[in-house]
């Protein structure tokens, strides 16, 4: 099982970014995926989440993020979007995808077994 992520990069605030996790060895219909950020020196965060097609696909998002990003998923593609709009200063971080076997999203990044290597997002102020 494989997941790349890619789309990060550098932006002046209020820009926009769509980061992408492609995923291989993996169906949506029974795995949950997250995207999880880690800034320096603070711990690794919960960004949004979706789970399972066979739950319905339901979606999560930090109240940080809310209103401003979305996820989506291509499962023609089998990639989960992360769609970044007026973005932040404080959205700098290294952005990560994950993937748990089973229906629900969790929130803890320890609940997800498989991770990508993670994208580089900055937002310049």
């Amino acid at each position: 099982l494989q997941l790349v992520e890619s789309g990060g990069g550098l932006v002046q605030a209020g820009g926009s970014l769509r980061l992408s996790c492609a995923a291989s060895g993996l169906f949506f219909e029974d795995h949950a995926i997250g995207w999880f950020r880690q800034a320096p020196g603070k711990a690794r965060e919960v960004v949004s989440c979706v789970s399972s097609r066979r739950d319905g696909g339901n979606t999560y998002y930090a109240y940080s993020v809310k209103g401003r990003f979305t996820i989506s998923s291509d499962n023609a593609k089998n990639t989960v979007y992360l769609q970044m709009n007026s973005l932040l200063p404080e959205d700098t971080a290294v952005y990560y995808c994950a993937a748990r076997r089973g229906f629900y999203y969790f929130t803890a990044p320890d609940e997800y077994e498989y991770w990508g290597q993670g994208t580089q997002v900055t937002v310049s102020s």
